[in-house]
């Protein structure tokens, strides 16, 4: 790129050559070189908007895990509409596979990361915990309705479920929805009534 060419959107650039460099190489080739040589930007342009590689990761961190969690927030409001099981696959499924994979594979090498994330987002409302934590509280909700039986833990299910994400995603299949949405089913149909209690 030309000196003096502004690059709109320039972080999230950057944060989208993250997902890539992290899918394809790993995170430990993960490097402001790497990450600026495969932007096709000068090695500066990083250091320019971040005070350091690490400040650049936080960010990257920060920014992926707030837009799984604003993915997810919805899903409470979908209580008594649709399917038990379509509801939450929908949400574990908002955000796209690449991102998890990479924002997941960056945390397991990185492990500071989710403590600079809640510093940032708050406690239990950044990236997965957010998502676990508003599949509970649906959960409870159609419990309440009476579309999930009485003897169901809303909390553990939700956490089942971001379980099954994480495990589904890290495997980098290319049937990722196909496996979540089953793997859900399988989970939610059986606690799910077929019209509620009364």
């Amino acid at each position: 790129m030309p000196r003096g060419v502004a690059i709109p959107e320039v972080r999230q650039q950057l944060f989208a050559v993250v997902e890539q460099v992290v899918v394809r190489d790993g995170p430990g080739k993960l490097s402001g070189r790497a990450i600026t040589g495969e932007a096709g930007v000068a090695t500066g342009l990083l250091y320019a908007h971040f005070t350091d590689f690490d400040g650049f990761l936080a960010a990257y961190a920060v920014d992926r895990s707030f837009l799984i969690s604003a993915a997810a927030a919805a899903l409470p409001e979908r209580a008594g509409t649709g399917s038990v099981s379509g509801n939450v696959a929908d949400a574990l499924l908002s955000t796209p596979p690449t991102t998890l994979l990479a924002l997941t594979r960056l945390i397991v090498a990185r492990p500071q990361l989710p403590d600079l994330v809640r510093a940032v987002l708050g406690d239990r409302t950044a990236g997965l915990e957010a998502v676990e934590n508003a599949a509970g509280a649906y959960l409870a909700e159609e419990q309440r309705l009476g579309r999930l039986t009485a003897g169901a833990d809303p909390g553990a299910l939700a956490l089942a479920a971001v379980g099954v994400l994480q495990r589904i995603t890290l495997d980098a299949a290319t049937d990722t929805e196909a496996r979540v949405r089953a793997t859900v089913t399988a989970l939610l149909d059986p606690v799910t009534t077929a019209t509620p209690l009364g």
